[in-house]
């Protein structure tokens, strides 16, 4: 594979400078399933390399997905006089979700238990992150898919979608500018709720979810309630106003307000691209195909994302343009100017792919030359000779 350096010397300088500071606030974290992750880290073999427990875990979510997308590629397997995935594929997904949360949970216990941690491990970790956020929501999807009557269609699917995605960008953003990474309350949340829906219909049913769960509401409208609060009460105040108190007490790590806000420039453009696009299709392409479109949504958005991690660790000034926004700006406009009216379906397939492959491109070349210059194995913790 052709191998390009994307980190740049200066930020290589920057992963030499860096020192891990994160803080969790979340009552269920702190004290529930943290005591949990204490026992559990130990029962993991010291010469288990900790990325590959989080590669172990991103791996599951994945198979997740695949599977899920083998029963229901286009969202209706839920839906009344559908053919319902079989029940024993919830409890796969419930077990796989649960497992996953646990492996993503005890890496970095693990790696300061094998004093192996490193700038590498907490790229490689929030790196998956940023993808699995997308793939963790349009698995879960499966649950209750698109359905008339209960006005849940693929823009529905979609807006989740987004909400999910700005509040996983809108915590790495937060620590761009105050140095800290205040963990999403959300997470742990999700991952256990997630949990309990796929065994709950495992054991029900699908069935369950077509009636109103509480005052009339279905469960999809809680569903969007639940993401729209958390972002709009928990997760943008939360950040706003810990950039406040960095701002207040001189210790933001930005110079300037338009230093501060770079690096939403290119999540903004994506989302408004995508949405025209989805809005704007002669074929209703969204609608059509939503898991190629997903799909294709979430990895462009974890490769924006991954950018900004790297500027966060390393202290260094985001990028003002992500580069996929130029060819994703003349599908649009090709869209918009009827060029593609016949053969949109194929334009969707090709700039997933070319998405996909960037993306994994990325991930590789990354990893690599991290480290060549860390001097570390990503998956051992036997030493590198020095040459």
């Amino acid at each position: 594979m052709f191998h390009y350096h994307y980190v740049t010397q200066q930020q290589l300088a920057g992963f030499d400078n860096y020192k891990y500071s994160a803080v969790d606030t979340n009552p269920l974290s702190v004290y529930v399933m943290q005591h949990l992750w204490n026992k559990l880290v130990k029962v993991v073999p010291l010469w288990v390399a900790p990325n590959l427990l989080t590669f172990t875990g991103f791996l599951l979510i994945l198979m997740n997905y695949l599977l899920l997308s083998f029963y229901d590629w286009d969202y209706t397997a839920s839906g009344p006089g559908s053919q319902h995935v079989p029940n024993w594929v919830w409890t796969v997904s419930g077990l796989a979700t649960f497992s996953a949360y646990a492996l993503d949970s005890i890496d970095g216990k693990h790696a300061r238990r094998t004093q192996s941690s490193s700038p590498l491990g907490e790229l490689f970790d929030h790196g998956l992150d940023s993808w699995a956020t997308s793939i963790f929501s349009l698995s879960f999807f499966s649950v209750f898919g698109m359905c008339k009557a209960r006005a849940v269609s693929a823009y529905t699917l979609y807006c989740i979608l987004c909400i999910v995605l700005v509040t996983f960008v809108l915590s790495h953003w937060e620590k761009y500018n105050t140095g800290v990474l205040f963990l999403p309350w959300g997470y742990d949340f999700s991952q256990v709720t997630m949990t309990a829906v796929y065994l709950l219909t495992a054991v029900l049913g699908v069935e369950v979810w077509y009636q109103p769960v509480a005052f009339g509401y279905f469960f999809t409208d809680i569903l969007i309630a639940v993401a729209i609060g958390c972002i709009a009460f928990l997760s943008l105040p939360q950040t706003l106003y810990n950039i406040y108190k960095g701002h207040r007490d001189g210790t933001l790590q930005r110079s300037s307000l338009y230093e501060g806000i770079l690096p939403l420039l290119s999540p903004c453009l994506l989302f408004a691209l995508l949405t025209t696009w989805a809005l704007a299709s002669p074929s209703n392409v969204l609608a059509q195909h939503p898991r190629t479109f997903l799909w294709m949504t979430g990895v462009a958005f974890s490769n924006v994302s991954c950018r900004l991690i790297i500027c966060q660790m390393t202290n260094t000034r985001s990028e003002a343009l992500h580069w996929l926004l130029l060819p994703l700006a003349v599908m649009v406009g090709a869209i918009l100017s009827g060029l593609l009216t016949h053969h949109e379906f194929l334009g969707l397939l090709a700039f997933c792919a070319l998405v996909t492959l960037a993306h994994l491109h990325y991930g590789v070349c990354v990893g690599k030359q991290l480290s060549e210059h860390l001097n570390i194995y990503i998956f051992s913790l036997d030493k590198k000779h020095q040459h």
